[in-house]
């Protein structure tokens, strides 16, 4: 039997004169080929052309190649590993599980297992997701139908395989994704072992936003002669407006709401650096009147699962998560990231701001920074190999970030319109009980200046309450997701 890898690759035996082969077009997800079963999922799904991680890397996965795909989150990657699987499996059947794919977090093993469900719609083909948290019972009974795809986190797909209860002797393409976060997780033991139990010959694909040297050893010595495909950028995407704000720590809370109440700001994931922070942040952000839950990781799945559910129904506006918790994180429409606290690498960074600004949408992210993120921001900016533009919001100036690097200190200016946190609204000033108050000036003009008023806790404060916005997308309008916008 030989086994797929995707890192990303995957072999796949196509016979292109089969009746049910596409006609082979230049235009949309034609030019590959797929069964024409596939092809209607990917219609359905409102893809209408490839994104450019799914035309560099599908035709090699279609050919059997392992694959290496290098491209920042938000790109489609999903999609590109999908599908040749799905057209594979569609056009030769076998005994399952024949694809394995590994996920860092129990999110993003549910995001992937949801998108290839609703591209393989209209086959018979069967995906299972597997990953702790749940109870095993059912997850059990669900491998003993042996499906196709078998999605999972790597510690849940090692008790089963000791519990003889998931056998990967058939194999045929194994599919890491977000393989630098596994490292980051310290999963890399973990992968050995699941490794040590697959097919030696496998097709291989592997995808990762970023390539650490830990990485590059792993990919070196799993892969075979693979398709590199690297379209990653050392900094954030286009789409994407980003800056950081000087802010005093303990003025932070106060940055955060006057920032979440701009008229703009439609949605939010603010990162924090630790889970007692995110819960706690979430909390008092509940009282002061906005729609905020915590994803963290002390949260039950049942916990979790409500938390994402409501922040892609709109029920919430605002999500406070720590860096494990949000990996895995796939929402449309995020209109902007606010880092409260600074990652802990510069790669972090990348991957945090990248939960905005994803499917060729724009986005904005703020960084927080206060005099003792300096080491941070040197690294950050020279792993960049640019300056993070500066801005200052009236009222909360003062804080000087020493970086120990000549001109990095300055205030910049540029972007589209500003960041929203520095400038653009004509006036605007909260306070908070015995908070000071915040102003700001800027150059919009015609808009009205609001304020809020209330108890340091927010407890007098009115609820806020926004429009509740149908159909998953925000009501911010280009930002609202359509449908060939989906994440792939």
């Amino acid at each position: 039997m030989e086994t797929q890898l995707i890192l990303m690759a995957a072999p796949l035996n196509v016979n292109q004169s089969n009746d049910n082969t596409s006609s082979d077009t230049t235009g949309g997800f034609d030019r590959f080929r797929f069964h024409v079963s596939i092809l209607r999922g990917i219609e359905a799904a409102g893809f209408k052309n490839p994104r450019p991680i799914q035309a560099d890397t599908i035709p090699a996965a279609l050919e059997g190649r392992d694959v290496l795909g290098l491209a920042q989150t938000g790109t489609g990657k999903t999609a590109a590993f999908a599908l040749p699987l799905l057209d594979r499996f569609q056009r030769k059947r076998g005994r399952g599980p024949r694809a394995l794919v590994l996920a860092p977090t129990r999110e993003l093993a549910t995001q992937i297992d949801a998108e290839i469900r609703l591209l393989a719609r209209f086959t018979k083909l069967q995906v299972v997701s597997i990953y702790g948290g749940v109870p095993v019972g059912r997850q059990r009974q669900a491998l003993r139908r042996d499906p196709e795809i078998v999605v999972g986190c790597p510690g849940r797909i090692l008790d089963l395989i000791g519990q003889r209860a998931l056998r990967l002797d058939n194999i045929e393409t194994l599919v890491l994704d977000e393989a630098d976060h596994m490292f980051d997780m310290g999963f890399l033991p973990d992968l050995k072992r699941i490794l040590s139990q697959l097919p030696a010959k496998r097709q291989n694909l592997l995808f990762s936003a970023t390539m650490p040297r830990e990485i590059r050893g792993l990919a070196d010595d799993v892969l075979r002669d693979p398709k590199v495909v690297e379209l990653t950028r050392t900094g954030p995407a286009e789409t994407i407006e980003h800056v950081l704000v000087p802010v005093a720590e303990d003025r932070k809370r106060d940055l955060l709401e006057y920032l979440l109440e701009e008229d703009d700001c439609q949605s939010a994931i603010v990162f924090t650096r630790t889970k007692h922070r995110a819960r706690r942040l979430a909390e008092q952000l509940d009282r002061a009147g906005f729609r905020a839950i915590a994803l963290q990781g002390n949260m039950s799945q049942a916990q979790r699962d409500r938390a994402m559910g409501g922040f892609r129904k709109r029920q919430f506006d605002v999500l406070v998560a720590t860096d494990i918790a949000a990996r895995g994180i796939d929402v449309q429409g995020v209109s902007h990231v606010i880092n409260y606290d600074v990652p802990n690498t510069p790669e972090a960074y990348t991957h945090r701001i990248g939960r905005t600004g994803r499917a060729e949408l724009e986005g904005r992210a703020i960084t927080f920074g206060t005099r003792e993120d300096g080491v941070w921001l040197r690294d950050t900016e020279r792993k960049l190999g640019e300056p993070i533009t500066r801005r200052q919001v009236e009222g909360f100036e003062g804080e000087k970030i020493e970086t120990g690097r000549g001109g990095n200190n300055r205030n910049r200016s540029g972007g589209r319109g500003g960041a929203r946190a520095g400038g653009g609204r004509s006036s605007g000033n909260r306070s908070g009980g015995n908070r000071p108050a915040a102003n700001r000036s800027g150059g919009n003009a015609g808009s009205k200046p609001r304020s809020k008023s209330g108890s340091d806790e927010g407890s007098n404060r009115p609820r806020r309450s926004r429009p509740r916005r149908s159909g998953g997308s925000s009501s911010g309008g280009s930002r609202g997701a359509s449908p060939s916008g989906r994440g792939r």
